[in-house]
């Protein structure tokens, strides 16, 4: 038996790039995906139909992640059609990368409302069903850099830094429930985004890299793997970071 088979898992941002990823993975492990996106486009289709292909139950769902009318829909449609939901990753987001003295309100908020706003709308979206069943595994994508800080990212540092404070305070309140929530930073990891850096930048930033190599999207999608199993009953409130020990 597969370690997440029978399992339901809510993927936002599951198109493209690590969400994608970690979509993919917890269907090879056996768990049907409710795919939450902002757009159901060719790569949502694509993804939808590789998860197909694995032999799972996939669906996508119409959802802007900062919009509370919008999340609460979806919520009610993934709950209406597949039941219950028992595995949640919030990872959809956005970058809006400029120095501090040049980011606009709306640049703040853009990013923050997606990212952290987002991890909160949807959280609490599947909140009362998790604690009706006494199980759920939150998993929130942040970010390295939510611990260390980065230049020309103040809005986004912000919000990955306040995705791994409401992560820790879901697990406080909640882990009595027999609900885990944990967040995952990621480092330098090789996406469509980071390839298409200049050849030089990207050479600076592995040498900052002990691993002395960009991390993949599967190392993220494995330990996410790990979180929404069983294996990780009993860790909640944890930051853990996939970088190759690049914030050490």
């Amino acid at each position: 038996m597969k370690q997440l088979e029978g399992k339901i898992a809510v993927v936002t941002g599951a198109s493209r790039g690590i969400g994608r990823g970690i979509a993919l993975e917890l269907a090879a492990c056996g768990a049907d995906i409710a795919m939450l996106d902002l757009s159901d486009g060719d790569a949502a289709k694509a993804t939808l139909a590789d998860l197909r292909a694995l032999g799972v139950r996939a669906e996508i769902y119409r959802c802007d992640v900062s919009k509370n009318d919008t999340v609460t829909e979806a919520a009610a449609a993934v709950l209406r059609d597949f039941g219950r939901v028992d595995i949640l990753v919030n990872n959809a987001g956005v970058t809006r990368d400029k120095l501090m003295i040049a980011l606009t309100e709306e640049d703040f908020d853009f990013v923050t409302d997606i990212n952290l706003k987002g991890t909160f709308l949807v959280t609490k979206a599947f909140l009362r069903p998790f604690m009706r069943q006494k199980y759920g595994r939150i998993i929130n994508i942040s970010s390295v850099v939510g611990l260390s800080g980065n230049p020309g990212q103040a809005n986004y540092v912000a919000s990955k830094a306040g995705v791994i404070g409401l992560t820790k305070t879901i697990a406080k309140e909640y882990a009595a429930r027999g609900i885990t929530c944990n967040a995952i930073a990621p480092g330098f990891i090789s996406t469509d985004m980071t390839d298409a850096m200049p050849a030089d930048a990207r050479e600076a930033m592995l040498k900052t890299i002990p691993a002395a190599r960009p991390g993949t999207v599967a190392d993220i999608a494995h330990t996410a793997a790990f979180l929404a199993s069983d294996h990780a009953a009993y860790i909640t409130g944890e930051v853990i970071r996939v970088d190759g020990g690049l914030a050490m």
